[in-house]
């Protein structure tokens, strides 16, 4: 009976993750509750999936790989793809695939991605190439990829982590790399051969869109006496670090004086009118010596018990500002709050200096706050609050001490020195007391309905464990393969679990198969290990459908595809990897 109730919550929840009728995080709650109302796990047992290694160490891994993004450790090396490319589109696709690959290896592959289609997208605008022949290629080298080493998708961590629970020993950090380098290097290659033939060639909508002086603001930089700017030339002073900023005038208490047409020296106490992005405007007031009319130097995005952070406001058009300057209101008297710099869309300032500005509707402020004001500034009525653009800012400054504790991770991780656990929560508490990452972005990296999908999977697998239920899978699944070698029987595993992962998320396939898979090799008398590294490369082989992959999802609209170009080149690599893996987990991983 218990089997049949076993069964009958995972076929809910199969259909539930299929259907998406309900959030996964909510789906995870429900396989946990049903499994204690059923008296199948007691309530410790059935949580006991939220503090397992695996779920703290992805959670963990979210974090770091979210601070390499936000200081720029990643998107340094993406950017530079543009110039080494040079406009030949295979020079380009070799480059931005093994990038990928190579970033993909060693933190999650989600957010690679995600830094990587704007990367594309640019460079197709510039080149006069079709992003939709470069996507797909980025999504999939990112899943090759990830196979090379443990901690290359959050799937390789949770089977690690399954494994040595149930005494089959962990995954070390390049134990699957034997095997998953190969594939990644034949895959890539076959990529690259295939896509510019079965990927189609559409045209870039974006490209129209682009706006240069998208997120430009126009902000006053004060000289303090003793400032290293003095004497410099206001037209080359800020070149060699902030190319793209505009220096704009020079306020030499009553003369302004412009740049580009006179011959003029910074001095103590001018005010300087510059236009530039949000990045270029956050690095000068942090590290050059300049500051902000009216206010302090200084302003930080540190951690504290009160993180700081910088916002857009938007004068709405029934605004009590209307018509004030900007000095006058109530945003230049909170000492919580700083006026950065302003931005009007299509029209010229006739003030000399920005306080002087009399608000108009559609301004934009650029404001550095405390993050204990956000509740009052959300509730004002005289502006519309914008959060997003905090994450725009990309810290470079700290981009090579993000790059040294992810690689302490991997040294420790990977001569041993402690768990794969310990050593990303250690990472990712570095990452936060050096400031790479703050404390609201330590909390929107977390992804916790990923987290508590992985829970929730697990608790279905300690019941079906417990109850024996796995065992009757495993049974009825080797009945399918009577008389086969336990060879053939990896194939259907790798197969079975590769399909499931076209249709499931690849961290749910891994929990559910995972008990089969062990079950099933322990009634044929042979070595788990080969079954197990098996499910690894099952569940990362998912390129036939965008649905599966949550990269191939991200790629989806982008590129403009439809379903069934992943399916054109998808097939293909997932027949691949499905073979290669059957061939040869048992030369590397013997029975």
């Amino acid at each position: 009976m218990t089997v049949w109730i076993i069964s009958a919550i995972l076929v809910v929840t199969l259909v539930l993750l299929i259907t998406e009728w309900m959030p996964v995080d909510l789906t995870a709650i429900g396989i946990m509750v049903a499994l204690m109302i059923f008296g199948i796990l007691s309530p410790k047992e059935a949580v006991m999936g939220i503090a397992h290694p695996a779920v703290v160490t992805v959670g963990a891994m979210f974090v770091i790989s979210k601070g390499m993004m936000r200081t720029g450790a990643v998107e340094f090396i993406g950017r530079h793809v543009i110039r080494f490319s040079r406009g030949n589109r295979y020079l380009a696709l070799i480059i931005i695939m093994m990038t990928v690959g190579v970033a993909s290896a060693f933190i999650n592959n989600t957010p690679v991605v995600i830094l990587f289609i704007p990367v594309v997208m640019t460079m197709c605008c510039e080149f006069g190439l079709s992003p939709s022949q470069f996507l797909i290629p980025v999504s999939y080298a990112s899943i090759l990829a990830g196979t090379c080493t443990l901690i290359g998708t959050s799937t390789n961590i949770i089977i690690s982590d399954l494994s040595a629970t149930s005494g089959y020993g962990p995954i070390s950090m390049f134990e699957l790399g034997m095997l998953g380098l190969p594939i990644a290097l034949a895959g890539i290659g076959f990529i690259l051969v295939s896509s510019f033939k079965l990927m189609p060639s559409l045209s870039n909508p974006t490209c129209q869109l682009q706006d240069s002086d998208h997120r430009r603001y126009l902000a006053e930089l004060k000289i303090p006496r003793g400032s290293r700017l003095i004497d410099k030339s206001p037209a080359e002073a800020f070149v060699p670090k902030y190319p793209e900023l505009e220096v704009l005038e020079v306020i030499r208490y009553s003369h302004i004086f412009y740049p580009m047409r006179d011959p003029v020296k910074i001095a103590a106490d001018d005010l300087i009118l510059v236009k530039g992005s949000l990045n270029d405007l956050v690095e000068i007031l942090n590290h050059e010596d300049v500051e902000l009319p009216l206010t302090e130097k200084g302003l930080s995005f540190g951690v504290g018990k009160d993180d700081t952070l910088v916002v857009e406001l938007i004068i709405s058009p029934q605004s009590g500002l209307l018509g004030e300057r900007l000095l006058e209101t109530g945003l230049m008297r909170d000492p919580d709050i700083h006026v950065m710099a302003i931005k009007r869309h299509n029209l010229h300032f006739t003030e000399r200096q920005i306080h002087d500005v009399r608000l108009r509707n559609g301004d934009m402020l650029l404001v550095w706050c405390k993050g204990s004001r956000l509740a009052a500034m959300r509730a004002d009525k005289d502006y519309i609050l914008i959060e997003d653009v905090h994450e725009e800012i990309v810290l470079k400054r700290k981009s090579w001490l993000a790059l040294g504790i992810f690689a302490g991770l991997i040294i420790a991780a990977t001569t041993g020195l402690a768990e794969i656990m310990v050593c990303a929560l250690a990472a990712a508490f570095l990452m936060i007391i050096t400031g790479c990452i703050q404390m609201r972005d330590f909390y929107r990296s977390l992804q916790g309905g990923v987290l508590l999908l992985i829970a929730g999977t697990i608790a279905l697998g300690t019941a079906m464990e417990k109850t024996g239920t796995s065992r009757v899978y495993a049974e009825a699944f080797l009945s399918l393969f009577s008389g086969a070698s336990p060879q053939m029987v990896l194939g259907g595993i790798i197969l079975m679990t590769s399909i499931s992962t076209q249709i499931l998320s690849n961290n749910a396939t891994a929990v559910l198969i995972f008990p089969i898979a062990v079950s099933t090799a322990v009634s044929l008398g042979v070595d788990p290990r080969p079954f197990i590294i098996g499910v690894c490369f099952g569940a990362s082989a998912c390129f036939a459908t965008p649905i599966g992959y949550q990269t191939n999802l991200l790629v989806y609209g982008p590129g403009g595809y439809r379903f069934t170009d992943f399916l054109k080149m998808g097939a293909p690599l997932n027949l691949f990897v499905i073979v290669a893996s059957t061939l040869f987990i048992p030369m590397i991983w013997g029975f």
